[in-house]
C-alpha cells in the first residue's frame, strides 16, 4: 500500500512536536516536511541521526504542500485561517489543530480570537473532529477542525448526559485545569518556572476562546428549542501536561447517580480511547502520555457532577489529530497511538 505524504506546519511547538513524533512512527505515511518560525535548518529529530529531516520556513508551507496528501496545521488560528485555503488549492487535505475553523460564524472570530477570519467560506465546510461524539470524518472531507483541549474534555463529559436529557442545557459550570504546555511554547514571564511552580491560577475569565466552541457543540446535543449556556473557568496547573475538567449541571427530573453512570458507560462502551470510570478514578496521571480519556459522574437531587481527564497534547491535540487522520484514511483508529504509555505508575 502506498504511504501517504504528510507535512506539518508549526512542528516546533509542543503540540506540533508531539504530532511530528507520532507521524514519524505511523506505518501508513511518510513525514516529508515540517516548518517552524524559529528553528529553520535545525533537525526535526536531533536524537535520531538516521532521520535528516530539517525544519523549513513557515513561508514555504504552500510550496511544500504540493505533492502532499495531508498537511497538519499546528500554528496559530490566524495563520491557519490564512494558510488553509492555499494548502487546499495545492491539492492537500488539511487537519487544523488551531481554533481557526472550530466556529461556524465568522462574526465570532473578532470577539473571541481577536482577528477577522480570512477564509469564512470554509467555516461551514470544516468537520469538527471529535470522533466519539461526531463520528468519523466523511471520506470526502477536505478540512478537519481538531477540537481544543478544554472542549474535548468538557464535551466528552457533558454531551452524553445532554443527549439523554439527564441534565439541563443552561447553567452548566465547567471548572478546568491544564498543565502549562496548554499555553504553547512561548517566552513569557507568566509561564516561567518561578512563576508557575507551587501556584494555581485562573485565567481569561469570561473571555476564553474555547467558551463559544463548547457552547456551540453542546447545543447540538440539547433540545431543538434550547442552546447550551456555560460558565467556563480555565486554570493553570504547575505541571507540564494533562488536563482535568470538573463540570456541574442541573439534573432533569428522574436523574440519579445510577443513571448518569450508566449513560457514560453506554456512550463509550465501544470506544478505543474513552473509558467511563468511578469519578474518583478520573485523574491526570492515569491518562498523561496517552490518547486516552477518562470520564466519571455522580448526582443527587440538586446537582450532577461529571469529571473528565485527558492529556492536553495527545487526546487534546496531536493524538486526536492522528485519530482523525486514521479514520478518514481507513487506517486502524489506534495506528501510531496504541503503544503510548501513561507517565505514572
Amino acid at each position: 500500500m502506498k504511504r501517504l505524504r504528510v507535512g506539518i506546519v508549526g512542528a516546533s511547538g509542543y503540540a506540533g512536536a508531539t504530532l511530528a513524533s507520532l507521524i514519524a512512527g505511523h506505518s501508513g505515511c511518510e513525514l516529508v516536511f515540517c516548518t517552524s518560525t524559529r528553528r529553520v535548518g535545525e533537525p526535526v529529530f536531533p536524537e535520531d541521526r538516521g532521520n535528516r529531516l530539517c525544519f523549513e520556513s513557515n513561508d514555504a508551507a504552500e510550496k511544500l504542500a504540493h505533492g502532499c496528501d495531508f498537511v497538519f496545521l499546528a500554528a496559530g488560528a490566524d495563520v491557519a485561517a490564512n494558510l488553509a485555503p492555499r494548502i487546499l488549492e495545492a491539492g492537500a487535505r488539511v487537519i487544523d489543530l488551531s481554533g481557526g475553523f472550530r466556529l461556524r460564524e465568522p462574526s465570532m472570530y473578532p470577539q473571541w480570537y481577536r482577528f477577522a477570519h480570512a477564509s469564512p467560506q470554509l467555516l461551514a465546510e470544516a468537520h469538527y473532529g471529535l470522533p466519539e461524539l461526531f463520528g468519523a470524518p466523511p471520506p470526502s472531507t477536505r478540512l478537519i477542525a481538531n477540537p481544543g483541549c478544554y472542549p474535548t474534555a468538557s464535551l466528552l463529559a457533558l454531551a452524553p448526559l445532554l443527549r439523554e436529557r439527564l441534565i439541563e442545557s443552561r447553567g452548566i459550570v465547567i471548572d478546568a485545569k491544564s498543565g502549562v504546555t496548554g499555553a504553547g511554547r512561548q517566552a513569557n514571564e507568566d509561564f516561567s518556572f518561578s512563576e508557575v511552580a507551587g501556584d494555581l491560577r485562573p485565567y481569561k475569565l469570561l473571555r476564553h476562546q474555547h467558551t463559544p466552541e463548547i457552547e456551540t457543540m453542546l447545543s447540538r446535543f440539547s433540545p431543538a428549542d434550547e442552546s447550551a449556556k456555560i460558565t467556563f473557568t480555565p486554570h493553570l496547573l504547575p505541571i507540564r501536561r494533562g488536563l482535568l475538567a470538573t463540570c456541574y449541571a442541573r439534573p432533569r427530573p428522574g436523574t440519579t447517580a445510577a443513571r448518569v453512570t450508566e449513560c457514560l458507560a453506554d456512550a463509550y462502551a465501544s470506544s478505543n480511547f474513552v473509558r467511563a470510570v468511578d469519578p474518583a478514578q478520573v485523574t491526570i496521571k492515569s491518562v498523561a502520555g496517552t490518547n486516552a480519556a477518562t470520564v466519571g459522574a455522580t448526582a443527587n437531587d440538586d446537582i450532577v457532577i461529571v469529571a473528565s481527564a485527558i492529556d492536553n497534547l495527545l487526546k487534546g491535540a496531536a493524538g486526536q489529530a492522528v485519530q482523525n487522520f486514521n479514520l478518514i484514511c481507513g487506517f486502524d483508529e489506534r495506528e501510531a497511538l496504541r503503544n503510548l504509555h501513561r507517565m505514572a505508575p
